[in-house]
């Protein structure tokens, strides 16, 4: 499948029920399933090259967390956090009648699979973190507040994609097409003033729950996620961007000596996050979930 199927599941939240859109690889009745899950301001589609590369092995599910992509929208701004985004996942695993699933977290996906990879009786039995831990450094955090929420215009999807590029470069180096590949599906077509053009699938209330974020909050938050990652019971894999600002090299190492004991690893010349478009890192997770 060159192509994936978009579908979508109704979730609950606090006024209501709201969509949240999938995307579908491989065929829909493998019971090997493969959830991977996108960061903050990112959608679904970020995944297409790692999907291709392992839908005749798995069946991989591709989520835009609600907000992003083709997702609906939160009534209220304050259900954007994890424990939204942790249900929502609950919902979606059971649409998928899946038993057991393998998770693939990018940045803000890898802070849902603590949250749901923790619970008794969660179905993650591997997991991927790509480039996230229980502590974000503060240096990141006022690096992604500084755009967060912004909603732009561009005449072109070039325009939109240099503009991405100023705002990613933590990424790593990637050709021309591979940027404009992974910028395609973060817009829509839009006008303004008569101008035909783009914009992007986010919804800027998204902003509001992380701007709200205190110093004492971040510590609270940091203690939580520790103790998530110590019920942890699943094989885990850590990747880190060996120039992260995100996530430091100090508590990538006290990862890999607490709870599921991670396996690190790093690519060079990488910040936050290894977008996994690249052969060499579709190679490190082949080998990972595909091992006995």
């Amino acid at each position: 499948m060159t192509e994936p199927q978009l579908r979508d599941v109704q979730c609950l939240d606090s006024r209501g029920l709201h969509r949240m859109a999938y995307w579908q690889w491989g065929d829909a009745g493998n019971p090997k399933v493969l959830v991977c899950v996108h960061g903050l301001t990112r959608q679904g589609r970020d995944f297409d090259t790692l999907a291709r590369a392992l839908c005749g092995d798995y069946r991989v599910v591709c989520p835009d967390v609600v907000g992003r992509g083709r997702s609906g929208r939160l009534a209220d701004p304050a259900g954007y956090a994890i424990p939204t985004y942790v249900a929502d996942m609950v919902t979606l695993l059971a649409r998928l009648d899946a038993q057991v699933v393998d998770w693939v977290g990018t940045s803000m996906g890898g802070l849902i699979a603590l949250g749901l990879a923790s619970l008794d009786g969660a179905p993650v039995r591997k997991l991927v973190l790509n480039d996230v831990g229980p502590v974000i450094q503060p240096a990141a955090l006022q690096r992604i507040g500084s755009y967060v929420g912004q909603v732009g215009f561009w005449r072109t999807l070039d325009e939109a994609a240099d503009a991405a590029w100023a705002l990613s470069t933590g990424f790593g180096p990637h050709t021309r097409d591979e940027w404009r590949a992974l910028t395609a599906p973060q817009l829509e077509a839009a006008s303004r003033d008569g101008v035909e053009g783009f914009t992007t699938r986010v919804d800027p209330a998204i902003a509001v729950p992380f701007r709200a974020l205190t110093p004492e909050l971040a510590r609270a938050g940091e203690a939580l996620l520790w103790q998530s990652y110590d019920r942890l019971r699943c094989r885990t894999l850590l990747l880190r961007g060996a120039q992260s600002d995100l996530l430091s090299a100090e508590t990538a190492r006290e990862m890999t000596q607490r709870g599921p004991r991670a396996q690190l690893h790093e690519f060079a010349g990488v910040g936050h996050a290894p977008t996994l478009v690249h052969a060499d890192q579709i190679e490190v997770l082949r080998h990972f979930l595909l091992s006995p």
